[in-house]
């Protein structure tokens, strides 16, 4: 019988890592236990007191011991996974791993550490993963030119209560603009920010930056975190989705908005460009302001019926554990 650890450094916050591993769960027949920061003590960053630091090393390891797992999934290059990656090479148990964040981008913008340093270390971490889950096309490209090897395309999916049937596209006189997530300065939300003169723009999320950009942006309404048929209600309200990152890797809340027919404004980057049709379900491009305009005379019922179909946690579920036991 196969005994599967999935090892995490997030999994109570809110976050694409944590809602991808959440909804695994949710559709798997398989007997897994998950450990992550919340399970022992930890600290957070001043910059980023959202993240949870494992600072008990010997008792992750230990707990992995009394699980005596047969496989392993990695899913995070932060202590717990660290640790978890430490006992598959001494007690030689396959595992698998994904790569989520751009960790080496942010370490960067966060600390001025140098890329090459991080991504040394990353090569390292995913030298003998039998393979290296990575959540799409482009992003594969660049970690292959990085020199990264064992790579898979990795799809995610929505939960289907955050689903609303697509209300009619509408012509509004003052487009209804939303963008949900972390609020955090390498989300590049200003991008969006800026344009409160122009649309009536919603931000659903929290973050280290929420208190700083609540007070330079008196027109924007912010709502904090929200859930389920709450959220879902939220994308069917709006005209257009904005996502102003040029450093995710993906992006759950774009397909989110896509599966609730909203179209998605974002920029041609990672991410975006291997979620978005351009010109059917969104508009790609270096302005954000034209991107959005554009999007209002897209069909949401379209937009809705493509993504419905393609993305599913079960087909997410299924890659990672047929790539893990194989």
């Amino acid at each position: 019988m196969n005994r599967i650890v999935i090892a995490t450094d997030t999994f109570d916050q809110v976050n694409g890592v944590s809602t991808t591993y959440k909804n695994i769960l949710k559709v798997t027949n398989h007997s897994i236990t998950i450990i992550h920061p919340g399970q022992f003590k930890w600290k957070s960053f001043k910059v980023y007191p959202e993240i949870q630091v494992c600072i008990e090393p010997f008792k992750v390891y230990r707990s992995i011991i009394r699980f005596k797992p047969t496989h392993m999934h990695i899913a995070t290059e932060g202590p717990v996974g660290l640790i978890a990656r430490i006992y598959c090479k001494i007690n030689k148990i396959p595992f698998s791993s994904s790569y989520h964040t751009k960790f080496p981008e942010y370490l960067q913008a966060y600390f001025r550490f140098p890329p090459q340093i991080s991504y040394f270390f990353l090569r390292l971490f995913h030298k003998k993963s039998k393979a290296v889950l990575v959540p799409s096309k482009s992003c594969k490209k660049e970690l292959e030119i990085k020199n990264f090897k064992n790579l898979v395309l990795w799809t995610r999916g929505v939960n289907k209560e955050l689903i609303i049937k697509a209300s009619p596209s509408r012509q509004a006189k003052k487009i209804k603009v939303l963008n949900v997530g972390r609020i955090s300065i390498e989300k590049n939300i200003d991008a969006l920010c800026i344009l409160q003169d122009k649309f009536d723009i919603t931000i659903v999320g929290q973050g280290p930056y929420l208190n700083k950009i609540k007070k330079k942006y008196k027109k924007i309404k912010f709502y904090g975190y929200k859930f389920g048929k709450d959220l879902a209600k939220i994308y069917s309200e709006n005209d257009v989705f904005c996502f102003t990152s040029k450093t995710d890797t993906f992006g759950i809340v774009m397909i989110e908005a896509l599966c609730n027919g909203l179209p998605v404004a974002a920029y041609n980057v990672t991410g975006p460009k291997d979620i978005i049709i351009n010109k059917t379900t969104g508009f790609l491009g270096s302005n954000l302001e034209e991107n959005i305009k554009n999007c209002i005379n897209l069909n949401r019922q379209t937009i809705q019926n493509i993504s419905v179909k393609k993305w599913t946690w079960e087909s997410c579920e299924k890659i990672l554990f047929n790539n893990l036991l194989s």
